[in-house]
């Protein structure tokens, strides 16, 4: 069953709302490798762009789907290190703007200590993806998409806040449909009020929903605490989604559909080599097979694949793979483990 209509007529697939930060990692390359230990241990750092609709963005046009940006960048070689590398990318930059009263891109240090305890320090003072204003929101290229992904880091503060939700609003009145990656990241936001404020009424709007078990609490904290995850998935698809996923971690996940279908995915084992990132593989390989017209389950399969592919990698951008890779890793998984690994 074809769960989203998307308007094929439009130019663009997937235009993205949020954060773009500058990750950097401890090296770990043939020329140099940071082994696990603390940050303060760590001598080389490779230098990425980072943010999770910034990798996402890279993720689906590595699958050859045709993206746009709409944020702010920093006035400076930060701000045009993003720009280009998405422009190299095939993503479409003209609606990045740089901010003008001296804010810095987010820097994000990662530290990895072990395959399964890693952290980061953030550096997000006077940061420019906030910065978006209602004035960067134009309504024509909303309308070039066939889907608007929004952001949920996008709502933390003014201006940024109203600049997603007037884009939220004109994705509405053209058409245009709306994902909400809900992407709860504790800086930035002041008090769990503001995040249930802020979350629901994107999600009242969206056709996709995706977040963990945590994100989506944050988001019903006002309206109806305590849901499970069936509750959860029959409470917004009263309103208006029509696919709701639930991440559960290393528990896997499951994809809600508004025929009341539900679909489980687990993880494919791999030695990771960082806690992070896979969510980024995760929403850029199901978005691609949802795009293709695929089953839920193969969409769940496809994005579960790219987790753990990215899981295991050492940056969250570069190394997002291409489609024949990641049907490539599937069978190897398959051809090891067996056929139903990751199917619950």
């Amino acid at each position: 069953m074809k769960y989203i209509d998307f308007d094929e007529s439009r130019k663009l697939d997937l235009v993205l709302l949020g954060r773009v930060a500058i990750d950097f990692n401890p090296a770990y390359s043939d020329v140099v490798k940071e082994e696990f230990k603390p940050l303060k241990k760590v001598h080389y750092f490779e230098k990425y762009v980072g943010g999770s609709p910034a990798n996402i963005a890279v993720g689906v046009t590595h699958h050859g789907m045709k993206a746009g940006f709409i944020g702010k960048v920093s006035d400076d070689q930060f701000g045009e290190f993003v720009v280009d590398y998405f422009n190299e990318q095939g993503i479409d930059t003209s609606c990045i703007t740089k901010c003008t009263n001296g804010e810095k891109l987010g820097l994000t240090f990662t530290e990895m200590l072990s395959p399964k305890e890693s952290s980061i320090l953030m550096y997000r003072n006077r940061i420019a993806d906030l910065q978006l204003h209602v004035d960067d929101i134009d309504e024509e290229y909303i309308k070039s998409a066939k889907a608007l992904l929004i952001s949920g880091t996008s709502l933390a503060e003014s201006p940024s806040r109203e600049a997603a939700i007037k884009a939220m609003m004109l994705a509405k009145r053209n058409n245009t449909k709306i994902i909400f990656d809900i992407d709860y990241r504790e800086y930035n936001w002041k008090n769990s009020d503001e995040i249930s404020i802020y979350y629901s009424m994107i999600a009242k709007e969206a056709d996709i929903i995706m977040g963990s078990r945590e994100e989506f609490d944050l988001t019903e904290k006002l309206i109806r605490p305590g849901m499970t995850d069936e509750e959860s998935a029959a409470y917004w698809q009263g309103c208006n989604a029509k696919i709701v996923v639930i991440k559960h971690g290393m528990k896997g996940s499951t994809a809600y559909t508004c025929d009341g279908q539900k679909f489980s995915i687990k993880p494919f084992p791999v030695e990771a080599r960082k806690g992070f990132g896979g969510g980024d593989g995760y929403g850029s390989g199901f978005l691609y097979g949802l795009y293709q017209g695929w089953e839920i389950i193969d969409c769940l399969e496809f994005g579960s694949a790219e987790a753990s592919m990215m899981v295991r990698s050492n940056n969250c951008s570069d190394s997002l793979p291409g489609p024949e890779e990641v049907h490539a890793f599937i069978r190897e998984e398959k051809e090891k483990f067996g056929e139903m690994i990751a199917r619950v």
